[in-house]
């Protein structure tokens, strides 16, 4: 009897190579489309911002990302991994709640949208048998936020957050969050512009949450399906990381 399984074939591993592919092209689909309905786009929203709160947004996000890590992880024990469409349904709600009172109130949301959508991208990585507990997969839940979201322009070049895995100690952790914290501020301060008017901000809150929750739900199946991928065809992941970038340049 063989102790350990033989590595997938190739047929196999083209197929959910595939699959990843158009989980990526998903990825910034329709959600901006439905961002551009509410005049969700980037050009301009972050001057609606006051100067101080536009001047302080990195810092800001940075101290989120690591208080809302802490407590994705933290709720586990108590509410399960949710389907995916509950978690857009919660994300959704709290957008237009957020939005409904204008700034203050989308201020006081944002950090809980935050655990939210870090708690959903633990649920993938479990999902693909990865336990979020483990220091590896929380660097690798961080970087999920390093494709920057649906409000950001991309052309592929996202990707780079599959890069080799680094070192994973307590400094890099906060290194990478460091890292991730400015692009994320761009992000989430055009999300906090577009709820600042009350109650037009609620229809704008729960649109962006919408498309933030299955942004980087679609992110995060690319990013741990591809490292399960690479256990499972028993392949180096960067030549894996390789034949994904071609197939998503083939397709734009």
């Amino acid at each position: 009897m063989e102790l350990l399984e033989k590595p997938i074939d190739d047929q196999s591993v083209s197929d959910r190579l595939g699959a990843l592919a158009q989980r990526y092209d998903n990825a910034g689909g329709a959600v901006i489309q439905l961002l551009n309905m509410v005049g969700g786009q980037a050009d301009g929203l972050l001057e609606r911002l006051p100067d101080g709160l536009r001047d302080n947004l990195g810092q800001a996000t940075e101290t989120a990302l690591k208080i809302a890590m802490k407590a994705a992880e933290g709720s586990r024990g108590v509410i399960g991994d949710q389907p995916g469409w509950l978690t857009k349904a919660m994300s959704t709600a709290l957008g237009a709640a957020g939005g409904l009172g204008g700034l203050p109130s989308a201020l006081a949301e944002l950090p809980v949208t935050t655990t939210v959508l870090l708690h959903s991208i633990q649920g993938v990585a479990v999902g693909h048998g990865f336990d979020p507990s483990e220091p590896g997969v929380q660097f690798d839940c961080i970087r999920v936020f390093s494709a920057s979201g649906p409000l950001e322009h991309d052309d592929g070049s996202d990707l780079a957050f599959l890069s080799t895995r680094m070192i994973v100690t307590g400094t890099a952790m906060q290194k990478l969050i460091a890292r991730v914290a400015p692009r994320l501020a761009v992000v989430l301060g055009q999300k906090l512009a577009a709820q600042a008017v009350p109650v037009l901000g609620a229809v704008a809150g729960a649109a962006t949450n919408y498309a933030y929750s299955s942004y980087y739900s679609e992110v995060a199946h690319v990013h741990f399906g591809l490292r399960r991928l690479a256990i499972d065809a028993d392949l180096d992941h960067s030549e894996l990381l390789g034949m994904l970038r071609s197939r998503i340049g083939k397709k734009r």
